[in-house]
């Protein structure tokens, strides 16, 4: 497969929540290239783990491993000067850290701040950090922020996920149109939306993946894929759910403004079949 320009041997890549799931995976994607890789992450003994793996991928003088909380904006900004001071130049950056607690709408005002902080305020601190030096150098760059289906149908069930990963999508969007009006620049922005993905933070006290789900490395090779053609937005499909079913249930949100409908109508009981109907092509 060919692949993007940013993705070469010798380039530096970043990826937050590197130590686990899809950001493990896009590392060591990253590192089977010849690329040198930093990944950060707040779990310390995951973190020295996946390090060691990536070593043996690449060598340890071509790794970075560093404990980062990614909503603490002075944490990054360190993550951002041993990056420099190490490798110089960062060609890619993956904004992927995230946490899944449950929360409501009248839940507890912690889990929404953490939720918020560490979802979408570490994808804009990371961006914020990173990005003007990846604009300036001039060469291909890649900024990938990992935003979910849920912040585009957004379910009932998880609203300060939900709202994060809305809030995630718009950023990024934003950030694409800035990045290429913006003149000499070789940065693109990209946002990455799995589908059901088996990873620790999905797993939720399972052991064995279910047979629906994705694995985090199916997910970066289709990642990968998508960069390569050009796509800002990487729409995974998994062993569940179709790209034909995810564009319906996207419209369906969509349509509830414009057909003046309730809010969340696809789980309303007066439009239960409606809604069935539409997705069926019935």
């Amino acid at each position: 497969m060919t692949l993007h320009p940013a993705l070469i041997a010798a380039n530096v890549a970043i990826v937050t929540g590197g130590a686990s799931g899809i950001g493990f995976a896009a590392a060591r994607a990253f590192a089977g290239l010849g690329m040198r890789v930093a990944i950060a992450d707040n779990d310390g003994e995951a973190l020295k783990a996946a390090g060691q793996v990536l070593a043996t991928l690449v060598g340890a003088e071509n790794v970075l491993a560093m404990t980062v909380d990614v909503s603490r904006r002075e944490e990054v900004v360190a993550l951002q000067d041993a990056v420099t001071g190490r490798f110089g130049r960062v060609h890619v950056l993956m904004n992927n850290a995230g946490i899944q607690p449950e929360s409501g709408i009248f839940g507890p005002h912690e889990v929404w701040q953490q939720t918020l902080a560490v979802n979408l305020g570490g994808v804009v601190n990371g961006t914020q950090v990173f990005g003007p030096g990846m604009a300036a150098h001039g060469e291909p760059a890649l900024i990938v922020n990992t935003g979910s289906k849920q912040g585009i149908t957004t379910p009932p069930g998880n609203p300060a996920y939900n709202v994060a990963k809305a809030g995630v999508k718009v950023f990024t969007e934003a950030l694409q149109h800035e990045l290429r009006n913006m003149p000499g620049c070789g940065v693109s922005a990209h946002l990455l939306i799995p589908g059901f993905v088996f990873t620790p933070l999905t797993a939720r006290g399972r052991v064995e993946k279910p047979g629906g789900a994705w694995t985090p490395e199916e997910t970066v090779d289709f990642m990968l894929e998508g960069l390569h053609a050009g796509d800002f937005y990487i729409l995974c499909p998994d062993g569940e759910t179709s790209r034909a079913t995810d564009e319906k249930r996207m419209a369906w949100a969509v349509g509830d403004i414009i057909a003046n409908r309730p809010p969340l109508s696809r789980w309303h009981r007066d439009y239960k079949a409606a809604f069935e109907d539409f997705v069926s092509g019935r």
